[in-house]
């Protein structure tokens, strides 16, 4: 893990941040600064792979969206790609209306897509990214160069045409500053190659010959996988069979891209009526304690239920991902229907998705603050 004062649990908080540049990619994505004020650079100081979220209101609802930070660690600067998802609203909205001088609520560093050896030399690390996925890569890929002359990287990055590359500049830049120590594989989908290998889909066969071919599993300290959800879990899949250990394997995902998948009912608006059958549920936050019943009926999420009692409560994407909801089971049970955020370690210390929890003992007491 990178270094203690950049990955200590702390809890999340929106403040207010002027757009100091809006830098276009490609014809969905763009590049956006944000300017970070002396006083709070303490609060948005960061390791290489976290994310911050991105808050407003449209048209009278608080939307929150979670983007990978896409540079290494520069004091009083954030930097996030955004780009356009199919009927994403707040995606749309800041590509079609973000401009130099807004100001938005923007949400302190979180997340554990980081580095355990960012202190140690002569490491191999190899990322896996498909998309908007190579935004968290990218400041992974400037810090671990920059960090050791011993450091080397392995960058395969997938996207359906060259115009659809984000960042292919940034990449490009990093190439010529460290020839011998980035090797940086682009697979386009939709477009042929000169490399058969580095063309067309990539599935389980590809990716065994890939890692036959162009990197050897052997020879790697760290991997880190970016990307839809079908693509990590064929990467890790495809990994265990090549003998890599899962403790050396990070994964983000921005979306599961699964429509099984359920929503943290972020906001939905949930009635108890005399007679119901509840659970009572308390939380812990910044050192005071919220109680509020849930009817049973209503399949109520923990995250939900808190927001009904007290706005800030922390979350950001709702769905399981981000892992900024997080909390620590104190009593009772509850069951958590996904979890793409949570390390086994933090599973074993008690901790739960509370966008994802839904109370199964009639009392239930969750700390947002340990």
């Amino acid at each position: 893990m990178a270094s203690d004062t950049t990955t200590t649990r702390r809890r999340a908080a929106f403040h207010r941040l002027k757009v100091a540049e809006v830098r276009r990619l490609t014809t969905d994505a763009i590049a956006v600064s944000f300017t970070v004020p002396d006083e709070l650079r303490d609060q948005y100081a960061y390791a290489p792979g976290q994310y911050i979220a991105l808050r407003t209101v449209l048209e009278g609802e608080d939307l929150r969206r979670s983007y990978s930070i896409c540079q290494a660690p520069v004091a009083g600067e954030l930097r996030v790609g955004i780009k356009r998802d199919l009927g994403g609203v707040f995606s749309s909205w800041a590509l079609d209306h973000l401009e130099v001088g807004m100001e938005l609520e923007v949400m302190s560093p979180e997340g554990t897509f980081t580095s355990r050896l960012a202190d140690t030399d002569a490491a191999h690390l190899v990322a896996i990214a498909a998309g908007s996925g190579i935004t968290p890569v990218l400041a992974l890929i400037e810090s671990t160069l920059g960090a050791h002359p011993g450091n080397r990287f392995t960058l395969l990055y997938s996207n359906r045409t060259v115009m659809d590359t984000m960042f292919v500049d940034e990449l490009a830049d990093l190439k010529d500053r460290y020839p011998d120590r980035l090797a940086l594989h682009h697979l386009l989908t939709r477009e042929i190659r000169s490399s058969e290998l580095l063309s067309g889909r990539l599935d389980a066969h590809k990716l065994r010959s890939i890692l036959r071919m162009l990197i050897e599993p052997g020879s790697v300290d760290e991997w880190f996988l970016c990307g839809p959800f079908d693509l990590v879990q064929l990467c890790r899949d495809t990994l265990a069979e090549f003998g890599v250990d899962a403790d050396a394997i990070r994964f983000e995902l921005f979306t599961t891209g699964r429509p099984e998948n359920p929503s943290g009912q972020s906001g939905r608006p949930v009635q108890v009526d005399p007679g119901d059958e509840v659970h009572t549920i308390s939380f812990r936050l910044d050192g005071t304690t919220g109680t509020v019943t849930s009817p049973v009926h209503s399949n109520e999420s923990i995250l939900n239920a808190a927001l009904r009692v007290r706005g800030d409560v922390p979350f950001a994407c709702a769905g399981g991902v981000c892992g900024t909801c997080r909390a620590t089971l104190v009593s009772g049970t509850v069951e958590m229907a996904e979890n793409y955020a949570l390390e086994p370690d933090e599973l074993e210390r008690g901790y739960v998705l509370t966008c994802q929890s839904v109370p199964t003992s009639p009392c239930v007491e969750v700390n947002y603050d340990s």
